[in-house]
C-alpha cells in the first residue's frame, strides 16, 4: 500500500472518529439547558414602596384678589420672610379713601341730628309733664266749680270758664302726647340713620382695607404672580379672584407623593421614609408617613374617582403625605422628590432573588411527575397564565415555586413567600439555607421543564463590540 493511500485512509478514519465523538457529545448535551444559578440565603430584608411627587409645605396660603384696583406697590419679593400682618402690596386707594372721609363726615352730621332729636324728645317729655300738671289743676278747679255752681255759690259765667279751662288742658295734654310721639319717632329715625351711616362706613373701610394686602400667616413669599401696574379683580360667583402670590410656612415641610393602588394597602401612618430630592443629589432625608389618602385619583386626569361618573378601568393612585423630620433650610415648594417607604422589615430570613420565582400549572406538574410531555410550560411570576379559557380547573390552578439544582437537574419545588425587598423575596417554606436555585436566564426560566438536565454558566454576558463605545 502506497503512502498516499495510507494517508487517505488515516484521514477518513480521523473524520469518522471525530464525527462519532461529536455525535456522542451532541446527543449527550442536546437536552441540556444552560442556566444561571444563585443560592437561597439568610439576610435582613426590608419591604419598600417607591413613589414620586413634590415638596409642599404643610401650611401655605394663596393670596387672591379681594378688591378692584391697579397695583401701585409690591412691598415684598420672592424669598422674603414675612410675619402675619406684614404689608405685602398696595392698590390704588384714592377713591376708597375719599369715600371713607365722606362717610365719616356724614356720620358726624347724622350724629348731630340724632343729638338734636334726643333734645327735642326730652323737651316734648317735659312739656307733656307740664301739660298733665295743668290738666290736673284744671280738673280740680272744674270739679270744685261744679259743686259751687250746684250750691249756687258761683255764677254761670264762672262755671263755664272753669269747664273751658279744663277742656283746654285736656287738649293740651293730647297735643303734648302727639308732640312727644313725633319727637320719639324722629329720634329713632335719627338713630337708625346714624347706624346706617356707620354700616356704610364699615363697608367703605373694608373696601379701603382691601387695597392693602397683608400676610395671613408667618412664612416665606414663595411665588409672586403679578407686577406693578396690573389690575386686580375679586372673585365673582364660582370664579376665583386674581391670583397674587403664595405665602408658605416652611417650618413643617411635607412631600406629597402618589402611590399605586397595588401598594397602598401596605401603607400606614408612622412608617419610616427615605426622601431623595432631585435638586440635592446624593442626599437622603428621613421622614415618616403622616397621611394616607382614602380616595383614589385617576392617573390621566388627576380627578378623584368620586368627581367623575365615567366607569373607567384606567390606573389609579392614592395621595400619601410624608413629613420630613429635618428639612434643609433651602427647600422650595414644587421640588421633585422620590420617596422610599419602608412598609415592613424582618431580620435573618431565608431569601432568594425575585426573578427566580416561577409559576406553573398544577396539571403540568402532575404530567411532569408521570414523565409525560404535555403542558410543561413554566412562566415567570409576573406573567399571566397562557392556558386557554376552555381548560379544566386543574389546568388553571397555578403553583408557585423555584427550580432547585439536584444531581445536575432542575427540580421544581413549590414555595411559600413573605415580604419582598428591592431584589429579593422572603421564602417561608419549601427551601433550605444554601439550596442552589435557577435564577436565569429569562428565556430558560420560561421554557425550563421539571427534571431537565442543566448546565451552569454564571459568567457575565459578553458585550457586543458595537455597544462598547
Amino acid at each position: 500500500m502506497t503512502m498516499v493511500k495510507k494517508a487517505i485512509i488515516g484521514g477518513i478514519a480521523v473524520v469518522v472518529l471525530g464525527g462519532i465523538i461529536w455525535a456522542s457529545v451532541y446527543q449527550a448535551n442536546k437536552d441540556v439547558v444552560t442556566v444561571q444559578t444563585g443560592t437561597a440565603k439568610r439576610q435582613d430584608l426590608t419591604s419598600i414602596v417607591t413613589a414620586s411627587g413634590e415638596i409642599r409645605p404643610l401650611t401655605y396660603s394663596n393670596i387672591l384678589g379681594e378688591g378692584i384696583g391697579k397695583i401701585t406697590e409690591i412691598v415684598v419679593k420672592e424669598g422674603d420672610k414675612v410675619r402675619r400682618g406684614d404689608v405685602l402690596m398696595r392698590l390704588e386707594s384714592v377713591q376708597p379713601a375719599a369715600d371713607v372721609q365722606a362717610q365719616e363726615a356724614g356720620i358726624l352730621s347724622a350724629d348731630s341730628s340724632a343729638q338734636a332729636s334726643d333734645a327735642a324728645l326730652k323737651m316734648a317729655k317735659a312739656t307733656l309733664v307740664q301739660r298733665k300738671a295743668d290738666l290736673e289743676k284744671a280738673k280740680f278747679d272744674w270739679e270744685r266749680g261744679q259743686n259751687l255752681y250746684k250750691d249756687q255759690l258761683i255764677s254761670k259765667q264762672d262755671f263755664d270758664a272753669s269747664k273751658a279751662t279744663y277742656d283746654s288742658a285736656v287738649a293740651a295734654v293730647d297735643a303734648a302726647e302727639a308732640q312727644m310721639a313725633q319727637a320719639k319717632a324722629m329720634s329713632e329715625g335719627a338713630k337708625s340713620n346714624l347706624e346706617q351711616n356707620r354700616a356704610v362706613l364699615l363697608h367703605q373701610k373694608d373696601v379701603l382695607r382691601k387695597t392693602t394686602y397683608t400676610a395671613p400667616i408667618d412664612g416665606i413669599v414663595t411665588y409672586i404672580a403679578v407686577r406693578v401696574g396690573e389690575n386686580v379683580v375679586p372673585g365673582i360667583q364660582n370664579a376665583t379672584g386674581s391670583y397674587l402670590m403664595t405665602i408658605s410656612d416652611m417650618s413643617v415641610v411635607t412631600s406629597e407623593v402618589k402611590v399605586d393602588e397595588t401598594d397602598i394597602v401596605s401603607l400606614r401612618n408612622g412608617q419610616d421614609v427615605d426622601v431623595k430630592i432631585d435638586a440635592m443629589p446624593g442626599k437622603v432625608f428621613p421622614g415618616h408617613v403622616t397621611e394616607v389618602g382614602d380616595q383614589a385619583i385617576l392617573r390621566s386626569s388627576g380627578l378623584a374617582t368620586t368627581q367623575t361618573t365615567a366607569n373607567t378601568q384606567e390606573a389609579r393612585d392614592f395621595k400619601v403625605v410624608v413629613t420630613l423630620d429635618h428639612p434643609p433650610d433651602n427647600l422650595r415648594p414644587g421640588l421633585s422628590v422620590t420617596a422610599t417607604i419602608k412598609t415592613d422589615s424582618k431580620k435573618n430570613v431565608l431569601t432568594i432573588p425575585i426573578q427566580a420565582l416561577a409559576i406553573r400549572s398544577k396539571k403540568a406538574l402532575e404530567e411532569a411527575a408521570k414523565g409525560t410531555k404535555g403542558g410543561s410550560s413554566v412562566t415567570l411570576a409576573a406573567s399571566k397564565s397562557d392556558a386557554p379559557s376552555g381548560d379544566k380547573s386543574a389546568e388553571k390552578t397555578d403553583v408557585q415555586g423555584v427550580f432547585v439544582l439536584r444531581a445536575k437537574k432542575a427540580e421544581f419545588v413549590p414555595v411559600q413567600t413573605g415580604i419582598s425587598g428591592v431584589t429579593d423575596i422572603e421564602i417561608t417554606s419549601g427551601l433550605q439555607d444554601g439550596d442552589q436555585i435557577v435564577t436565569g436566564s429569562y428565556k430558560a426560566l420560561r421554557t425550563l421543564k421539571p427534571g431537565a438536565a442543566v448546565k451552569v454558566d454564571n459568567a457575565e454576558p459578553k458585550r457586543d463590540a458595537s455597544s462598547a463605545t
